[in-house]
């Protein structure tokens, strides 16, 4: 199994010039910015919470309902998310199609269909092969998982317009 290489504090901003060599337009982003932040995510359900909430709208909103979600249920598990009811999701800001990925992901792993801790020794085609099997999961989801939970390199989640 061939693994695409990963990314850390220790080597970003080498790869990060890396790029830059090889691109005009990023290169001279990296002289008038610096370097981007190095973002970093945990792997858990509640990242992948985090992200589906993230789907098509502001980061800010979608950290608002997962803090008002947090402020409801305190650590967020799959067994205490199924346990919400939708009235109970909604006034957390979930909107009925949020409500509906979450639940998939969520049942998906207390029926352990998935392991989120198996998939960071797997392949970016695995991975994709098995997060895009849970409804409401697509390539965008995926990519954002794999770039800041996994800090896979060599990928970028198209279709993002922000």
């Amino acid at each position: 199994m061939t693994q695409t290489p990963t990314f850390h504090k220790n080597n970003f901003q080498f790869l990060c010039d890396r790029l830059a060599a090889k691109d005009a337009d990023l290169k001279s982003i990296l002289t008038q910015y610096g370097y981007p932040p190095l973002w970093s995510r945990k792997l858990g359900f509640e990242t992948m919470v985090h992200i589906i909430l993230e789907q098509q709208v502001s980061l800010a909103s979608a950290k608002a309902a997962l803090n008002k979600l947090k402020e409801k249920i305190g650590q967020v598990t799959p067994k205490k998310l199924l346990a919400l009811s939708d009235a109970e999701l909604k006034s957390c800001y979930f909107s009925r199609q949020k409500i509906i990925y979450t639940r998939c992901l969520a049942a998906a792993i207390t029926e352990k269909r998935l392991s989120l801790r198996v998939l960071a020794d797997k392949t970016e085609e695995e991975i994709r092969e098995s997060l895009i099997s849970i409804k409401g999961i697509g390539h965008w989801t995926v990519d954002v998982f794999l770039m800041m939970v996994l800090h896979r390199t060599d990928l970028f989640p198209t279709g993002d317009i922000a």
